[in-house]
């Protein structure tokens, strides 16, 4: 291990002649070293160390470190609009970065969310002295995997971050007023105004937001592509980091999966059983032990020593996958992203699956015996969110208690003869109508205890058109070890608040949906016979 030297701050021009300021941390000594290059919107000392170790620790290894402040952020000049610069900053700035005093001319990236995101957008541009890329919890299509899922607003993610860059954009324009009314309102999030998905306060504090832009463009279509970042023709060696409880974990495998499938270069995917922030051991309710404690700065210093210093460390000889599996709470190794064997349960019930918790049921054989279970969904008190990948906190949590309410279908399968392993994606398919032109369903499984005890680890949403039958949900892949002598249970409801927007059932989208125009919808599942409702899961 090096010493480091002081910090030092050095800036940049781009090339329409913005100044661009950056922190660097140089270990000392003589020689020359690789760079790795962090840029993002949140003030260049916090350094994603939310997640990540100091970049100092990084120095330390043989390396110089760059965080950079993007445009409009930070000390930075420029006007900061969401993703717009970064494809041509991103490219100036790795070029820059490659001819500071002291650089091999390699550089290398890193950075999660937002600093996920400035990597795809500098390797999309192609620089020559960028040479592998680490972007953990992105969005790589930035309407499916990001800002919308299933069709439905991510409001509490969305409206959220909204808010916080809004406030720091008054903050740097010294707007005091401004600054504490956001301040205020992003730890009480604005949930029940006129339009409950454009409050007042991003229209009256924040009206050139990106926000809005993305209520408006509430269907998938060329803003998207425009705005999502283009890796078509990019093959570079890539580590690929996510979670499963991240809000963000659709990007994450959507772009390993595309990497994956065309790359000369080698594609690692590393998955943990974290949330967006942090990534330790504990997340929600579960602890999954020193196992689950982040090997994130080794695997990356890892992954940088083969890739920009050339060190024959074994890293090839690796599986391209690792997944942690909760349940054994261990990491598993395979050889691609498991697509495994396929296993399907039923949905049964006697009709009470809204009242009784034993009503409904889960099997592994199809019934002919045919059933319905009616589903009422009251806007003035919608189900609430609790834990997965798109409420805050995320996570798994006990819900045996939420599952009581009469506006949630249950169906519980037997008590497992032996271990379950599921691994990969999950997807439902339901067969439903409903006295409204539009609805949406919330699928969420969970590990049932022999105790009673539920809890959540996985789950999917979906905005619904009432003449689409059956309604394919897909939720968020998983791995996980079910035990043998608990059980697996579905909860079905038509809402997950604030996570998602609430569907007033007008068919309008959420950005133009008003608090008031909230219908009472009648939802009927069928089951049984033709109607072949069911949970398809990948095993392993």
């Amino acid at each position: 291990m090096l010493e480091v030297r002081p910090k030092e701050t050095a800036s940049m021009l781009t090339r329409d002649g913005v100044r661009l300021d950056a922190d660097i941390y140089r270990p000392t000594g003589g020689g020359e070293f690789p760079v790795l290059l962090m840029r993002q919107p949140y003030g260049r000392a916090i350094a994603s160390t939310v997640v990540y170790a100091h970049p100092k620790w990084y120095a330390a290894r043989g390396y110089i470190v760059v965080v950079q402040d993007v445009r409009g952020r930070g000390t930075s000049e420029g006007e900061f609009k969401l993703f717009a610069a970064e494809i041509e900053d991103g490219l100036d700035a790795v070029n820059w970065a490659a001819k500071l005093p002291g650089s091999n001319g390699k550089v290398g990236m890193y950075g999660f969310s937002y600093q996920g995101m400035t990597q795809l957008y500098a390797a999309s541009a192609k620089p020559e002295a960028l040479k592998t890329i680490c972007p953990a919890m992105v969005g790589y299509d930035l309407y499916g995997d990001w800002a919308y899922e299933g069709g439905a607003f991510c409001l509490q993610a969305n409206l959220g971050w909204a808010i916080q860059l809004a406030a720091e954009t008054a903050r740097l324009r010294g707007d005091e007023k401004s600054y504490l009314a956001l301040y205020s309102a992003s730890r009480n999030l604005p949930f029940y105004d006129k339009i409950p998905a454009r409050p007042e306060i991003m229209m009256e504090l924040a009206a050139d937001s990106f926000y809005g832009e993305w209520l408006d463009n509430y269907l998938p279509g060329e803003y998207w592509q425009k705005l999502s970042p283009n890796m078509a023709e990019v093959d570079l060696p890539v580590l690929h980091i996510g979670g499963w409880f991240d809000t963000y974990l659709r990007g994450t495998i959507h772009f390993y999966r595309e990497m994956a499938s065309r790359s000369k270069h080698l594609q690692h995917l590393i998955v943990g059983p974290w949330a967006h922030l942090p990534w330790g051991r504990k997340v929600g309710a579960m602890d999954y032990g020193s196992a689950a404690l982040s090997p994130i700065d080794e695997l990356q210093i890892e992954w940088f020593d083969r890739f920009l210093k050339g060190i024959d460390n074994g890293l090839l000889n690796k599986a391209p996958v690792c997944l942690f599996e909760m349940g054994s709470n261990q990491w598993r190794e395979f050889d691609n992203l498991p697509g495994g064997e396929e296993k399907s349960y039923f949905l049964a019930s006697t009709g009470l699956a809204s009242i009784r918790e034993d009503a409904g049921s889960l099997k592994e054989d199809l019934s002919n015996n045919y059933s319905e279970d009616i589903l009422i969904r009251d806007p003035w008190r919608p189900v609430p969110s609790l834990g997965g990948h798109a409420a805050f906190p995320a996570g798994s949590f006990e819900r045996s208690g939420l599952d009581n309410r009469s506006d949630i279908l249950t169906y519980t399968s037997a008590f497992l003869q032996e271990d379950l392993h599921i691994v990969g994606d999950v997807e439902i398919e339901i067969y439903c109508t409903a006295d409204a032109p539009s609805f949406d369903l919330c699928a969420i499984l969970s590990e049932v205890k022999n105790d009673g005890r539920v809890y959540s680890f996985t789950q999917g949403y979906r905005r619904v058109d009432s003449q689409e039958l059956p309604v394919t949900i897909s939720l968020q892949a998983t791995c996980i070890k079910v035990a043998k002598g608990n059980a697996l249970r579905l909860s079905l409801s038509a809402d997950c608040f604030p996570a998602y927007a609430v569907n007033g059932g007008t068919g309008k989208p959420a950005g133009e949906t008003r608090l008031m125009e909230g219908q009472i919808i009648t939802i009927t599942v069928s089951s049984g016979g033709n109607f072949s409702s069911a949970i398809k899961l990948s095993l392993v």
